[in-house]
C-alpha cells in the first residue's frame, strides 16, 4: 500500500465510523474513486482499532465512572447507580450483535458484501433515519435509558451486519424513535461501539492470524494512528453540533452515496 492509500482509507474510516453514514459504503467507493486495489484484511484491522482507541480516549471518563459503578453494583443488595444501569445497558445492548455475528459470519463476509446491497441499505436505513429524525419527541436523557430500551437498540445493531446500514445510524435511529435526544442517542451510540468494535475486532483478527500473511506493520501503524485521529475528531464535532444541525445533511449525503455505488460501480 502507498503512503497515499493508507491517509486516504485510514481517513474515509476513522470519519465514516461514527457518523450515520456507512464506513462500508465509503470502504467500496474509495476504491473506485481512486483506483486503489484492495487493502486486505490486516489493514481493516488496524483502521477499526484505531477507531476503537479514539472512541475509548474520548470516554475514558465515561468508561472508568461506568466501570467503576458497575463493579459496585455487583454485591446483592447494592443500590443501582446511574452509571451501573449504563453499564448494564451497554452490555444488553452488545449480546444480540456478538451472538448474531458469530451465527450470519459467512453471509455477512460473503453474499452481502455485494455493492448493489450496500448502496440499497445506505438509501433506506438512510430515509429511515431522516423520518425518525423528524417525528420522535426527543425528551430523554441517556440517564434516563431502561434496560427494555438497551434491548431494542442492540436488536437494532443486529441489522448493522448488513454492509450499508451503519451500525451508529441504526443505532441512533433505535434511540431517537425511543424518544432520546440527539446527543443521548449519539452518545449511547458510540458507548456501545466501544465492546460491538472490540469483539468484530477479535473475530477478524483471529481470521488474519489463520492465515498467516506477511504483515506490513509500517503500514497497520499509521492506519490505526491517522485513523484514530479522524474518529476522535469527528466524535467531538458531532457531538457538538447534533442538536443543531439534526441527521438531515446526512440523510441527504446518503442518499447521493448510495446512488453513486450504483453508478460508479455498475
Amino acid at each position: 500500500m502507498t503512503e497515499l492509500q493508507i491517509l486516504i482509507l485510514a481517513i474515509v474510516q476513522g470519519l465514516s465510523e461514527f457518523l450515520p453514514v456507512s464506513s462500508s459504503g465509503h470502504l467500496i467507493l474509495a476504491p473506485h474513486l481512486f483506483g486503489f486495489d484492495d487493502q486486505g484484511l490486516a489493514f481493516d484491522v488496524a483502521v477499526h482499532l484505531g477507531s476503537l482507541l479514539a472512541v475509548l480516549g474520548y470516554f475514558y471518563r465515561d468508561v472508568l465512572n461506568i466501570a467503576v459503578g458497575w463493579f459496585r453494583a455487583l454485591p446483592p443488595g447494592r443500590p443501582r447507580s446511574p452509571e451501573s444501569r449504563l453499564g448494564w445497558a451497554i452490555i444488553i445492548g452488545t449480546i444480540p450483535v456478538v451472538i448474531a455475528g458469530l451465527l450470519l459470519k459467512s453471509l455477512v463476509e460473503g453474499e452481502l458484501r455485494a455493492p448493489w446491497v450496500i448502496a440499497l441499505t445506505t438509501i433506506v436505513f438512510g430515509l429511515l433515519l431522516g423520518v425518525i429524525d423528524l417525528r420522535a419527541k426527543r425528551e430523554r436523557e441517556i440517564e434516563h435509558l431502561t434496560l427494555r430500551d438497551a434491548v431494542v437498540i442492540g436488536m437494532s445493531q443486529i441489522l448493522a451486519l448488513i454492509p450499508g446500514t451503519s451500525r451508529s445510524g441504526i443505532t441512533m435511529t433505535a434511540g431517537l424513535w425511543l424518544g432520546l435526544t440527539r446527543a443521548a442517542a449519539s452518545r449511547f451510540s458510540f458507548l456501545l461501539s466501544i465492546p460491538t468494535i472490540l469483539a468484530s475486532t477479535t473475530l477478524v483478527l483471529r481470521d488474519l492470524i489463520e492465515q498467516n500473511a506477511p504483515v506490513d506493520w509500517s503500514s497497520l501503524a499509521l492506519g490505526v494512528v491517522l485513523s484514530g485521529i479522524a474518529a476522535y475528531i469527528t466524535i467531538h464535532l458531532f457531538l457538538r453540533f447534533i442538536e443543531r444541525m439534526g441527521m438531515w445533511p446526512f440523510v441527504i449525503y446518503r442518499l447521493f452515496l448510495g446512488i453513486a455505488i450504483l453508478l460508479l460501480v455498475y
